[in-house]
């Protein structure tokens, strides 16, 4: 893992009608690196994420990418810097297969401008050989396959598209315990190759099988963060709860002795 942080958002904040939804948070990620982003509903984590995938724009704060400051002020802004978000529903096309949704939008065409079908699956199979070997359902609608087969798909589409930093929302949410350990595997390949992870999961247990750091946020605003090795799970929660800093995590502004520590 690399000690340069792959993005740094710096002193984000964005208000909705006045109300700071996201309040001067600071959070960084590097190369190989998963970190989660923890809180109750209306925590401000998936509002901070959206900043950073360019669905909203950000009112203060710089975001930085490989060192440099980004322009982010859309989600095409986020994608030329190598940013995807693989939501929970996955925006999949169920009634096509892999290789149609790993180009939705972006089809390939023969000289005569016909689909490519067999270029497209060609690409498919290189990247899901690579991502996932065990795959093999490539001719099947997607809504046939298993929630982790899904969830192939859908983070294939974004590393084929030269994604470095993927925000993942909820991705073992309704999954059984098999394909949430398929999920789990996906992950480690993609850290192995260098790409960092934003994690927004409400599964704590997850977080400590997938994630290397957390960050808690309340109130829009973070209450700590801490490598996973340094806390333990009743630690997290009283983090989120309570919004307590715990030994072994760095407190933020939001921690109840936020000001204290500040």
């Amino acid at each position: 893992m690399s000690d340069a942080p792959l993005v740094e958002m710096q002193n984000i904040s964005i208000a909705f009608g006045g109300i700071h939804a996201v309040d001067n948070v600071s959070v960084d990620l590097r190369a190989g690196e998963v970190v989660a982003l923890l809180g109750h509903n209306g925590a401000g984590k998936s509002t901070l994420i959206k900043i950073l995938s360019g669905a909203y724009r950000r009112d203060a704060g710089t975001i930085w990418v490989n060192g440099r400051e980004a322009a982010i002020a859309n989600p095409r802004d986020a994608k030329r810097y190598g940013i995807e978000t693989i939501y929970q529903t996955l925006a999949l096309a169920d009634n096509v297969d892999a290789a149609a949704n790993l180009f939705l939008g972006r089809e390939l065409r023969t000289r005569w401008g016909t689909l490519d079908d067999v270029a497209m699956e060609s690409e498919t199979r290189k990247v899901m050989g690579r991502l996932n070997p065990r795959f093999q359902r490539f001719k099947d609608p997607v809504s046939r396959l298993s929630g982790g087969q899904r969830q192939s798909v859908a983070i294939a589409r974004a590393i084929h598209f030269d994604a470095r930093i993927l925000i993942m929302d909820e991705p073992t949410a309704a999954l059984g315990p098999q394909e949430t350990a398929q999920v789990g595997e996906l992950v480690l390949q993609l850290k192995n190759e260098g790409i960092g992870i934003f994690l927004i999961s409400h599964d704590i247990h997850d977080v400590f099988d997938l994630a290397d750091r957390v960050v808690v946020m309340k109130n829009g605003q973070v209450v700590g963060s801490a490598a996973t090795g340094d806390v333990s799970k009743d630690d997290v929660l009283g983090m989120i709860i309570l919004g307590k800093c715990p030994a072994g995590a760095v407190p933020g502004p939001g921690a109840i002795d936020g000001a204290a520590a500040a």
